[in-house]
Order: C-alpha cells, then sequence, then structure tokens
C-alpha cells in the first residue's frame, strides 16, 4: 500500500478529530464529538446528525440557531418589560414606607398629647385614658399591619425581580449555547413569573391618626372623653361623580361629590378624611371653592369660575389623586342682562379672581363676590381699590403706589401663586413663592436679593409654601401647607429644622410674638398653634365653625404691642384678636361691601400705632382699623387695582408691601402713620 494512502480507518479517525466541536458549544449530549445543529420542539432537546436520523420525524424540528436566536430575543424582550417594572415597585415602596412612617410619627405625636392632655386631670380618668391608648394602639396595629404586609410583599418581590435580573444580565452577558438552554428557559419563565405578579402598588392604608380631645365640660363627659379619628379611604378607589367634574358656567356654582372607598372598594362611611380641591385657571391662579363633609364618607366640592376656558380641576386624599383625577373642565360663558347704571353712579367691578385655594371648610359654599367685569348698580364703597378713584368721601390714606415687582414666571422676581410676605428689620422683604416652592428675598426698594427652596415632601424641601415670617434671631419661618409641617432655615437660607409634622394639617400662615415663640395659623385644622423654636408645643386654640372661639379657614395672623394673636377668618368674614391662651379679646367685621366689611379677609400687619391693616381678598382692598377695631381708612390701590391679595406686612421703613396674587407681583404703598 502507497505510504502516502490512508487505511479507511485512519481516515475515519481524522474526520472524528477534525468534527470535535469546540468545548461547551453545542455539543450532542447523545453522540460524543457530534455537533448538535437541530432543536426538536416536541422534546425540547438538540440533535445532532446522527440524532435526527434516529428521532421522530413527525416532531416539530427546526435550526438550532435559529432557536437559539429566538430564544435570546425573547428572553431580552422579558428582560426589558422586568426592568420596566422594577422602578414602578421601587417607587411603591419608598412610598408606603413614606406613608408608614408618617402614621408611626402620627401615633407618637398623638401619644404624647394623651398623655399631656391627661396630666392635667384627676385620677378617675386614669380609666379612660387607658381606653384612648389602648384604641391608638388599636387602630394603629390594624393600620400597621396592612402597610407592613405590603411593604413585605413589595420587598420580596422586588427581590425576587432583582435576583433574577441579575441572573438574566449574567446569563447575556455570556454567548448563547445549547448547553445553557434549558437555564435561559427556566429563567425566562421565572421572570415572566415575577414580572406579572400581582403585587398592589397603590398604598393599602393611609397614615392618618388624629385625636379629637374635648376638654370644655370634661368633668360630666368623662366616660366619652376623646376619640380617635382615622378612617380606612384610599386614593386609588375613590372616585368623583356630578355636573361639575365636566363643565359649568361662568360665575355659577358647580358642585362635585366625591365618594371615599377602602382598599377594596367598599365605601366608606365616616367621614374627618383629609380631602383638598383646586380649579387651576389657564394663567395658573386657583379657583376658591369649599369642601363639605357630609360626615359619612362622602364630601361635595362646590366652586365657582370667574371666566370662560379651559381648567383643570384636581381632587386629592391624603395629597394622593383619586380617581380620574385632574379632571378637564370645560367653563362657557354666561350672558347676564345688561343692568341699567345711573350717570350719577359708579359702576364697579370686583376682581378678586378666586385667587386662593380651596380651604377644605366644611362651612359650605359661599360666592366669593362678582366675577370680572359683572356690573352691578352704583357701588356704596367709595374710594376702595375698586372705586373710581374719583369719588374719595370717606378719607382714603392718598399715598400712592410706590412700586410693583414681578410677573407670572419662575424665574427670579417672577411668582406663581405668591401668598406670604414677611418683613425684616434688617430692610428685607420676603415672599413665599407658593407654586415655585421658595421663598425670594429682595430690598426694601424692590432690589431683588436672592432666592432659596427646593421642592419635594423631605426636611429641608418645599412643597407649597404659604407663609413667612422672620424670627428676632433672623432665621426664617415658613409654612408649608402641603408637607403639613413649618420649616425653619438660617437667614443665608440654610435648612436647620422643622417643627409641627405630625400635628398640623395646612398650616397657613406665620408669624412670632413678643417671647420668640412661632404662631401658626393651620388653615386645615382651624386651630392656631404656638410653639416654641425648638418644636415644643406651648398651646393651641381653635376648632371648625361660626362661633367666637371658631374659625372657618382662616389664614394669617399678627401679633400686637399687648402680645395678643390677631387672626383673619377667612370665610367668617371676620379678624378676632386672643389671648396666648385662646381667650377671646374682641373681633370685629361681616360680610360685605362698605367700610369695615370683609369678602375674605387674609392678610393682616399691626403698626407702631397699633392700627390694623388688613388684605380684604374678596373685595380686592386694603383697609386700615384702629386697635378697637374701628374703621379709619382705606390704602388707596385704585391706580394699579389689586386683584385678589393675600399676604401683607410693613416694612422697617414704614411702608405697606401686599402679595397681590391675582396679579403675580408684590406691590409696595406709601403709608401714613
Amino acid at each position: 500500500m502507497d505510504p502516502h494512502q490512508h487505511s479507511p480507518e485512519s481516515s475515519s479517525e481524522e474526520c472524528t478529530v477534525l468534527e470535535v466541536p469546540p468545548p461547551g458549544r453545542n455539543a450532542c449530549p447523545q453522540h460524543a464529538g457530534k455537533v448538535a445543529e437541530v432543536y426538536c420542539s416536541s422534546c425540547e432537546c438538540v440533535l445532532c446528525e446522527e440524532c435526527v436520523q434516529e428521532h421522530d420525524q413527525q416532531h416539530d424540528q427546526q435550526p438550532l440557531e435559529l432557536i437559539l436566536e429566538q430564544q435570546r430575543s425573547v428572553l431580552q424582550e422579558q428582560q426589558g418589560a422586568a426592568h420596566s417594572r422594577l422602578p414602578e415597585i421601587s417607587d411603591a415602596l419608598s412610598f408606603v414606607r413614606e406613608i408608614l412612617q408618617q402614621l408611626t410619627n402620627q401615633r407618637a405625636s398623638i401619644d404624647e398629647d394623651i398623655q399631656s392632655s391627661f396630666e392635667d386631670l384627676h385620677k378617675q380618668l386614669d380609666v379612660r385614658k387607658s381606653v384612648l391608648l389602648m384604641e391608638l394602639e388599636v387602630t394603629y396595629g390594624l393600620k400597621q399591619k396592612v402597610l407592613q404586609a405590603q411593604v413585605e410583599s413589595l420587598v420580596l418581590g422586588e427581590g425576587a425581580l432583582s435576583a433574577s435580573l441579575s441572573q438574566a444580565e449574567e446569563a447575556l452577558s455570556g454567548e448563547a449555547c445549547a448547553a445553557g438552554l434549558q437555564a435561559e428557559q427556566q429563567l425566562q419563565q421565572r421572570l415572566g413569573d415575577l414580572t406579572g405578579l400581582r403585587l398592589t402598588c397603590e398604598p393599602q392604608e393611609n397614615d392618618q391618626l388624629d385625636l379629637i380631645l374635648e376638654t370644655d365640660g370634661m368633668r360630666k363627659s368623662i366616660h366619652n372623653l376623646g376619640t380617635i379619628v382615622t378612617t380606612s379611604a384610599v386614593a386609588s378607589q375613590s372616585e368623583a361623580m356630578g355636573a361639575g367634574l365636566e363643565q359649568c358656567i361662568v360665575g355659577h356654582p358647580a358642585s362635585v361629590t366625591i365618594v371615599t372607598r377602602d382598599k377594596s372598594g367598599g365605601a366608606c362611611k365616616s367621614g374627618n378624611a383629609i380631602m383638598s380641591a383646586e380649579v387651576f385657571t389657564p394663567d395658573g391662579s386657583i379657583v376658591d371653592g369649599e369642601i363639605l363633609d357630609h360626615k359619612n364618607g362622602t364630601y361635595e366640592f362646590v366652586y365657582t369660575v370667574p371666566k370662560e376656558g379651559d381648567f383643570s380641576l384636581a381632587l386629592r386624599l391624603y395629597d394622593q389623586h383619586i380617581k380620574g383625577s385632574p379632571f378637564r373642565l370645560t367653563v362657557n360663558k354666561f350672558l347676564e342682562a345688561d343692568v341699567e347704571v345711573s350717570p350719577s353712579t359708579t359702576t364697579a367691578t370686583n376682581s378678586a379672581a378666586y385667587a386662593t385655594p380651596s380651604t377644605g371648610s366644611s362651612e359650605g359654599a359661599k360666592r366669593r363676590g362678582k366675577s370680572p367685569g359683572q356690573k352691578k348698580k352704583g357701588s356704596k364703597r367709595a374710594s376702595s381699590a375698586l372705586g373710581t378713584p374719583r369719588r374719595k368721601t370717606q378719607n382714603p390714606i392718598e399715598d400712592d403706589l410706590i412700586f410693583r415687582i414681578g410677573s407670572k414666571g419662575r424665574n427670579k422676581g417672577e411668582f406663581t401663586n405668591l401668598q406670604g410676605v414677611a418683613a425684616s428689620s434688617s430692610g428685607r422683604i420676603l415672599i413665599a413663592d407658593s407654586n415655585n416652592q421658595c421663598v425670594q428675598i429682595f430690598s426694601n426698594d424692590g432690589e431683588f436679593k436672592s432666592r432659596f427652596g427646593v421642592r419635594g415632601r423631605s426636611p429641608g424641601q418645599l412643597q407649597r409654601p404659604t407663609g413667612v415670617a422672620v424670627h428676632p434671631t433672623g432665621d426664617i419661618i415658613i409654612a408649608d401647607y402641603d408637607n403639613k409641617w413649618v420649616s425653619i432655615f438660617s437667614s443665608e437660607g440654610k435648612y436647620k429644622t422643622k417643627l409641627g409634622s405630625g400635628r398640623l394639617m395646612g398650616p397657613k400662615g406665620v408669624t412670632v410674638d413678643q417671647e420668640g415663640h412661632v404662631i401658626v395659623v393651620d388653615n386645615k385644622a382651624c386651630t392656631v398653634f404656638i410653639f416654641q423654636l425648638t418644636g415644643k408645643l406651648v398651646s393651641k386654640f381653635g376648632s371648625r365653625g361660626n362661633g367666637d372661639k371658631q374659625f372657618a379657614g382662616p389664614h394669617f395672623a399678627a401679633v400686637n404691642k399687648n402680645n395678643e394673636i390677631i387672626v383673619t377668618d377667612f370665610h367668617n368674614h371676620s379678624v378676632k384678636v386672643f389671648t396666648p391662651e385662646g381667650e377671646l379679646v374682641m373681633k370685629f367685621g361681616s360680610n360685605g361691601e362698605g367700610n369695615g366689611q370683609f369678602n375674605a379677609p387674609t392678610g393682616v400687619a399691626v403698626d407702631v400705632n397699633g392700627n390694623i391693616i388688613v388684605a380684604d381678598w374678596g373685595n380686592s382692598r386694603i383697609q386700615v382699623f384702629d386697635g378697637s377695631g374701628s374703621f379709619l381708612s382705606y390704602i388707596n390701590t385704585s391706580a394699579d387695582p389689586l386683584y385678589g391679595p393675600q399676604g401683607l406686612a410693613l416694612t422697617s421703613d414704614g411702608h405697606v408691601v401686599v402679595a397681590d396674587s391675582g396679579n403675580h407681583c408684590f406691590k409696595v404703598y406709601r403709608y401714613l402713620q
């Protein structure tokens, strides 16, 4: 035999050596040294050439490379779906943890309230105290159990999904091969199962734990003293209905009914849920309205829109949008018959423009004046902000506007729904720029100095600053309506601490008394709180209602030289003066447009002579009273009319500065003291 001619055996051996596949790549598990090139879907196995000859030809057989490519594509697609699901679960976990923490904080705060309230009572109150504490623990335990179970479920889901994603990333980082096919298929199945896992991301409970503790007449009603107030309502299940959800007529009241429901969709049967409602106009301002609590789990929001156009209606429960919120609202023009006006009378327009947020008052809706441009017979109010400047029969202060600063926007010196105003002894004007989530600082001459504030719900951030004051130490005090606390910043705008967390429901105005205490007007709770700068509660007074010691949506406060607290009672159309202990000293004002009357008072300040200066929001004017509440005069604003004034203060050089909310600016007027 020719030495260069190979025998059949040697030829076979050389072929065998040449066909050995790279280690681990598509090797046939049945025939050593053979390459698997076919995949049987029926048997879910790979086949080499010999396997194919031996295999059932009726089975679905496809090229292995095609199957590997398809499998890789499906796995990548499933990985993308899982990736998109993970942030949602993580956000939900963070949010529910926050609610759980707030619930725990509420529990601790109320526990402190209960303890301090019962310290002054006799021994016979101990039994009731124990009952209340037990009720608190049971209520907290039930709510905490729901939230904790949801947290644990979300943690497990997050962990399992993260682990599987890590495995998928590891698998995808390698080269596709038959050896890993089954593992990838199992991983795909696991990712699919986890991605489709029905994890509830909406909070299954809320953080409300409130205490109602009436001390008047407690000796006659010890047995029923105190109530732990809460609901099981959640925003994701609650809904709204009514014609006012879609359309209304200019200048005519419209209403919306809100039905609160628990996590399972069952109707809640009790009231006291924390709700807010806002109608946003096209220019960014907010229409006024009122929320009526029917005490049966349903609520009614009544509002009036002053002009036609497209609006947004936002309904929130525990600061979360209910189903469908925000709603798109169309307001149609309503033409009233022209009213003949005598040439000898004055044509006046009320430009209040409803520029204040809903206060959640349970006193029912009231119209805030007339819509802009509506005609009426001659005004009885001469020389007001809205009257013609020619009639001056009531001796208004003649000094004109010195300057105005601002326009609508988000830059320096621009505002969106500015609210509170403060003035420092060092010659600074501070503006709470509510919808821009910041405080802007100017000199007494209107020169921009600085601004600070970052939007958010964490300590040191601002969500909706509505009130601002300057402490004698130089610290800047800010009432944050939506965060439900008061933040303390240094004079340079560096965050220091917060107070009132867990106690406040909707702080609107803030000021400082003669002793350095922080006075907070809680608009939602209809209560005035007095804190030390350290955050310790000194006292509180007030409740919802129309009595002498009650409020309906109080807004701002000032302190006179006697250390008495002067509060504007928005929906009761009056100004009330209290001692620091909460005893009523006097009240003045009624609903109307005449001298000394109010259409929803807001800002208030006191001059060196004890005269009280009040921003009359609904009448768009500023009135001046003496220390006993007798009307003196107006600040003349007719040259550049106000449009829903809010906060008001006296500058260190004796001028009046007011937040002209509807015009998105602040104005400084000369003031004769």
